[in-house]
């Protein structure tokens, strides 16, 4: 009877388990089946490359909505990455270890809150204070840029926290009792044997800000053009999907999923990359 339950449970969890590589599969075919034949049909170059996202014309380039992406992205990381770091050292590091297990799920939680309720106060508070201090419309990269940088702070932190964790304590150890001082150690012992995970932390981290949606439709402009200046309004690759989906038809929602393609590859390249540098990690142990 036993052994009956021990394989029924087996084998649910591996059904369970295959359901979850199987959604993810149907998802990845549905995307590339409606999205390859339009970049087949229109050009890959074209497509990346043009700067005319004109719909009702038969023109769709993305290339401005690419740059946006990088660059908010790119500003995000600037935002969230030295923060996240600096966090998690701090709380591995300084903090006793009673007040860190109050402060690190508690800073989880920003996870849990709803990317609307981001963009409602990049809105209402952020896109305000650039607009009176720095000028512009408000509504822009650089607020695209702070929102998406305090939402990845989770990712970065906790993944960081338990990377620095993992480091082993006769590191530290023997470190100081060589007579280096407690941040000599922090920065040539504890951040090199943690390097890998640290990294896997940025890199998830900007995966998570690539794949955002609502904040930045919200907070950053969503006007189609290159940006020159970080108070300029952008619209990136998730925005546009997202605002023209509901209304596009024909070749116009081809290209929407073919868009959608370009993210599916962009965060699929970026997830391999976040995994080698754990698996790279777990070695080193």
């Amino acid at each position: 009877m036993k052994l009956i339950s021990e394989k029924g449970v087996k084998r649910l969890l591996m059904i369970t388990a295959f359901s979850a590589i199987s959604a993810l599969l149907l998802i990845a075919l549905f995307i590339i089946n409606e999205g390859l034949p339009f970049i087949f049909k229109y050009g890959l170059k074209e497509f990346l490359f043009s700067s005319d996202w004109q719909p009702h014309l038969g023109k769709f380039g993305i290339y401005p909505m690419i740059v946006a992406s990088l660059w908010v992205t790119l500003g995000a990381m600037l935002v969230g990455a030295p923060l996240g770091v600096a966090g998690a050292l701090f709380l591995s590091e300084y903090v006793p270890k009673s007040v860190m297990n109050i402060i690190k799920p508690t800073i989880e939680l920003l996870a849990a809150i709803p990317s609307v309720v981001y963009g409602f106060i990049g809105v209402m508070v952020l896109a305000p204070i650039i607009r009176d201090n720095f000028g512009g419309p408000g509504l822009s990269l650089l607020a695209g840029s702070i929102i998406l940088g305090i939402m990845i702070l989770p990712t970065v932190i906790s993944i960081s926290i338990d990377s620095i964790l993992a480091v082993p304590r006769s590191y530290r150890e023997g470190s100081l009792a060589l007579g280096a001082t407690t941040w000599q150690t922090i920065h040539m012992v504890t951040i090199k044997a943690s390097k890998s995970g640290i990294i896997a932390s940025i890199i998830l981290g900007m995966g998570r800000a690539i794949g955002e949606t609502m904040a930045v439709i919200m907070v950053a402009g969503n006007s189609v053009n290159i940006p020159h200046s970080p108070l300029d309004s952008v619209r990136t690759l998730t925005a546009n999907i997202a605002l023209e989906m509901s209304y596009a038809t024909g070749l116009h929602r081809q290209a929407l999923f073919a868009t959608g393609v370009i993210l599916f590859i962009v965060i699929i390249i970026l997830n391999s990359i976040a995994s080698v540098a754990i698996r790279k990690r777990m070695v080193k142990k």
